[in-house]
């Protein structure tokens, strides 16, 4: 591939070596190979079904040690809102309200959620805001016809001289009001919920990581909304926020794999998908750290059964990372016995869920210890899953490698040959699915970080048909966050209830309970 003085000095202006460009071009041109799912994990077979018992010992376990490690939530918040209001913008582009009334239009054309959008306006957070927003502009809401109405409402929501919701941050958008007429943001409840799992009792670590045009917006949140948490919650807030680093941008490339130029012949590079944020979780300093995507959130009322969930989970972890560290602390003396690296080899299948090798018990006792130290001493993560109710994305399974050896892993749809029917079966039998509900351990026994890039499967990615200009590309994405980046960790699942799920991947999702007040 030859590449120009100036392709190399843009390049290596992004934080990119040629060697890499190289290496993505590479990925392009010989295809990334599905991931070879071995079997769906199920209850008792790679996740962890929770009884009371289980509950209140992770829960008590937790409040005793919590004050004694550093606690971080982990945010990722760097999308824009534009998804959730795709069906209305379709609206405002097809519909004439000269031509047809609202209910024509949608019994027409089924749209099942443009009606439920409308039957529910003054559900919405942000019903009162729209109208504000249009007597702003000197329209009287009240008087418009019922198809007037509709089209208005959608127009001062998602016009770019209006409100322009669908270019804000998702975490910035009016999510939940509450009966005193406060209005919260997704940005905002993650506080509260940070308050009640996330703090030494006094004070809560939260990291966003956010697209950078935003961080004026987010401060200035920050600061409106500070005072008024902190008095509820008793709580103060560190808040920090990062970008996703231009070095973890991947090359376009056009359909033939050769690098995609625009106008200026300069080489296209995009953002390389949530799995670049590797890099921002690295460079956090905590010893436990929640992690949860910005739409989960839900009303006040509910916020305790959530956060007795991430306790159960981040009290599992601490129990786990307890008996990991003084596994690994005994396989550093040199009288270790037969019996005690038998003892820890039963640990790791019982309790972490690692399948350890058939050769194992063949092995001298210098490489079992060695063995049994590179399969213990990695970042652990505990991961809630539910029970799968026909949502799309990712969801626990067994893995074979190209060594046929398996492990737990969180897989996309999107990584399965579903065109193979074996693989397809088993994917349609799965029975829970990831949340992205996970607590996560990054030091080692030692207490030193682990270098958490060194755990990262690099080819667990992802290639993804674009268009640029109206000209298709080729783009790729870096291996997910929870999938291939955390791919050698020591994972385990634990059965969660659907009350920990509250995404707002919909603008309709706003009208279910979990995001209203009544």
């Amino acid at each position: 591939m030859s590449f120009t003085e100036k392709d190399i000095r843009q390049i290596e202006a992004k934080g990119l070596t040629l060697k890499k460009v190289e290496a993505q071009i590479g990925l392009f041109e010989s295809g990334i190979p599905f991931t070879n799912i071995a079997e769906a994990a199920r209850i008792d077979n790679g996740i962890l079904k929770l009884n009371e018992a289980l509950i209140e010992d992770s829960i008590s376990h937790f409040e005793k040690e919590k004050n004694n490690v550093l606690l971080l939530k982990f945010v990722p918040a760097s999308g824009a809102a534009t998804r959730m209001f795709k069906f209305l913008f379709k609206f405002l582009k097809e519909y004439n309200t000269q031509k047809e009334s609202i209910n024509s239009h949608i019994n027409k054309n089924k749209l099942k959620d443009l009606s439920l959008f409308l039957v529910g306006l003054e559900k919405f957070p942000f019903y009162k805001l729209v109208l504000e927003q249009l007597e702003s502009k000197g329209i009287s809401f009240e008087k418009l016809s019922t198809s007037d109405k509709a089209w208005h409402f959608v127009s001062a929501m998602l016009d770019k001289d209006k409100l322009n919701f669908a270019n804000s941050p998702k975490g910035l958008l009016p999510f939940h009001e509450y009966k005193n007429n406060h209005i919260s943001t997704a940005f905002e409840e993650h506080l509260y919920e940070a308050a009640l799992y996330a703090s030494d009792d006094n004070n809560a670590k939260l990291h966003f990581t956010i697209s950078e045009r935003f961080k004026d917006t987010f401060d200035k949140e920050f600061r409106r909304i500070e005072e008024y948490v902190e008095k509820k919650t008793g709580v103060s807030f560190d808040i920090s926020f990062s970008y996703q680093h231009e070095s973890t941008d991947t090359i376009a490339v056009t359909l033939k794999n050769k690098p995609f130029r625009d106008d200026n012949e300069s080489l296209l590079f995009r953002p390389s998908g949530h799995g670049a944020l590797i890099k921002n979780l690295n460079e956090l300093d905590a010893d436990i750290i929640f992690i949860k995507n910005i739409d989960n959130v839900v009303v006040k009322k509910y916020k305790e059964d959530v956060a007795k969930y991430k306790k159960v989970l981040a009290g599992i972890l601490l129990k786990l990372q307890n008996k990991t560290f003084q596994f690994l602390r005994n396989l550093e003396n040199e009288r270790i016995t037969e019996d005690e690296l038998i003892t820890i080899a039963e640990f790791l299948t019982r309790e972490l869920s690692v399948k350890i090798s058939h050769e194992f018990e063949k092995y001298s006792d210098k490489y079992k210890i060695e063995y049994l130290k590179a399969k213990l001493n990695r970042p652990i993560r505990i991961c809630g899953m539910v029970k799968n109710e026909g949502e799309p994305g990712g969801g626990p399974f067994w893995v074979k490698d190209q060594s046929w050896n398996q492990s737990l892993q969180i897989v996309e749809s999107a990584q399965i040959n579903q065109k193979d029917k074996i693989q397809k079966n088993i994917l349609k039998n799965a029975t829970h699915f990831n949340p992205v509900d996970l607590v996560c351990g990054v030091k080692n026994y030692k207490g030193e970080k682990f270098n958490l890039e060194n755990f990262v499967d690099h080819k667990a990615a992802f290639i993804t048909m674009k268009t640029k200009v109206g000209k298709d590309l080729k783009a790729l994405e870096l291996p997910g966050l929870w999938n291939g980046s955390m791919a050698y960790w020591n994972t385990i699942f634990v059965e969660v209830p659907i009350i920990t799920f509250n995404p707002v991947k919909t603008v309709n999702d706003l009208l279910k309970a979990q995001h209203q007040i009544t």
